[in-house]
C-alpha cells in the first residue's frame, strides 16, 4: 500500500489544487488533511482527538504550508524535528511564500525541501509529480 500523505493547509483552493494534482499524477496515496498547525501536531503526537491512533500510524510524507492558523508551519517543523518519533519524517514545505527568511528558517529547522507553490496549474501538476516520485517512490527512510 502506498504511504499516506499529511497535508497541512488551511486554504480550501490550495487543498483542492493539491488533491487534483496528486490525482492527475496518479499518486493514489491516502491524503489526510489538517487545517492548522495545532491539529498537525496533535495528529503526529497522538493528542486530543487523535489520542487513540496507533503509534505506527504516521504519514510517509508531510506537505506543510507555513502560513497556517494556531501554530505556524515553522513551529510545526521545529517540533517534528525535536521528537525522536517524527524527526526523520520527510517534510516538504509547500507554500506561497517566496521570502528568503522563510526559506532559510525552513532549512535551518530541518525541512527536506522547500517548494514555492507555482501560480500556473500545469507547473503545479509537474511540481507535484516530481515531489511524489521522489519522496514516495525513490526516497528510502531509516527503519523505525
Amino acid at each position: 500500500m502506498a504511504g499516506r500523505i499529511l497535508l497541512v493547509e488551511d486554504n480550501e483552493d490550495d487543498v483542492a489544487l493539491t488533491l487534483r494534482a496528486l490525482e492527475k499524477n496518479r499518486l493514489h496515496n491516502d491524503v489526510e488533511i489538517v487545517r492548522d498547525g495545532q491539529d498537525a501536531l496533535d495528529l503526529l503526537f497522538r493528542r486530543g482527538e487523535y489520542a487513540s491512533r496507533s503509534p505506527a500510524d504516521l504519514p510517509e510524507l508531510i506537505l506543510l504550508d507555513l502560513k497556517v492558523p494556531r501554530v505556524d508551519g515553522l513551529e510545526v517543523l521545529r517540533q517534528i524535528r525535536a521528537s525522536p518519533v517524527t524527526q526523520f519524517l520527510p517534510v516538504v514545505v509547500l507554500t506561497s511564500s517566496s521570502q528568503e527568511r522563510d526559506v532559510v528558517q525552513s532549512y535551518q529547522l530541518g525541512a527536506n525541501s522547500y517548494v514555492q507553490k507555482p501560480v500556473d496549474f500545469d507547473d503545479f501538476i509537474e511540481a507535484t509529480r516530481q515531489l511524489g516520485m521522489y519522496w514516495l517512490v525513490l526516497n528510502k527512510l531509516p527503519p523505525g
